[in-house]
């Protein structure tokens, strides 16, 4: 796929990987807090559908999303898959009847959830697998887990692996046991405490991927994106999209969404050019005082 194809263009990860900056998230398919069942099932197929005919190629998932009924869904809409398309999915936690995400990060856990997924998405080879760690930031806590995801890719269950939810020290504590082509943190234009860290990726080259990439605004950072985004014709959500993909040039998107007016305003989010007067506006959001 050439980089006009869609905008934002395409980033290669590895010798095995090159995907659409722009690509879809999927945990906003099932239900509240990611459980249950979608609220509209026919409209999910189509959300899915409509991400890889625009020209999407990295699609992220986890079987922990439902849990297990976004697998089946992403399987549902586009399996046998369009060849280039990529699917990228999360292992290391698990859900509760309660709604809760505590860490599965033992090794039966680990590699039941890499054959979990194989299984549940129809694929022989997963093409990128995220290590989602909880609850702890210490280097030394992701050697083990992330020692099991190695192994599982050298046995060829895995192409390529990610971490997700981590410290810029266990990012380096998992680059000593296997490569590491993705970081999937917390990250946006009001919450930017993994500033050096998205620097640190793009040197070596490592996509950083966002996720809660619209969220946690407050106030006054919400007024002062309207204020944008009024200005160039655009949603302030589509402000932070595209300030996103300004911000570094190997951060991947993977904005969520449930129905295709959303995700076709996503897509969109791309094209808007952003001068450097407005990324100066754009940056500041960060340290917008709270009002009293």
């Amino acid at each position: 796929m050439s980089d006009d194809v869609l905008p934002g263009g395409t980033l290669r990860l590895s010798d095995t990987l090159t995907v659409t900056r722009v690509g879809y998230g999927a945990l906003q398919l099932a239900g509240p807090m990611a459980y249950g069942p979608p609220r509209d099932r026919v409209e999910a197929l189509a959300v899915l559908r409509a991400a890889v005919d625009a020209g999407i190629t990295h699609l992220d998932t986890s079987d922990y999303y439902g849990p297990h009924l976004v697998n089946g869904l992403v399987r549902e809409a586009l399996h046998p898959y369009r060849e280039g398309l990529h699917i990228a999915t999360k292992v290391g936690a698990r859900r509760t009847a309660e709604r809760g995400w505590p860490a599965a990060l033992s090794r039966p856990e680990l590699v039941q959830a890499v054959h979990d997924n194989l299984d549940h998405l129809g694929l022989e080879a997963l093409d990128l697998v995220n290590l989602r760690m909880t609850d702890t930031l210490a280097a030394d806590d992701i050697v083990e887990p992330f020692t099991v995801l190695a192994e599982l890719r050298e046995q060829g269950l895995i192409r390529n692996l990610g971490v997700s939810n981590v410290s810029a020290e266990q990012v380096e504590a998992a680059r000593r046991i296997a490569p590491v082509v993705a970081v999937q943190n917390h990250y946006n234009i009001a919450f930017r405490q993994d500033d050096a860290l998205v620097d640190r990726c793009a040197e070596l080259g490592i996509a950083f991927v966002p996720f809660w990439p619209l969220g946690g605004f407050r106030p006054l950072q919400v007024k002062a994106l309207e204020q944008v985004a009024a200005g160039l014709g655009a949603t302030p959500r589509q402000i932070a999209l595209a300030w996103l993909l300004h911000r570094s040039p190997t951060v991947l998107l993977i904005p969520g969404t449930s129905t295709r007016a959303h995700l076709a305003e996503n897509i969109a989010a791309a094209e808007i050019g952003l001068s450097a007067e407005t990324l100066r506006t754009l940056d500041a959001i960060a340290a917008t005082p709270t009002a009293t």
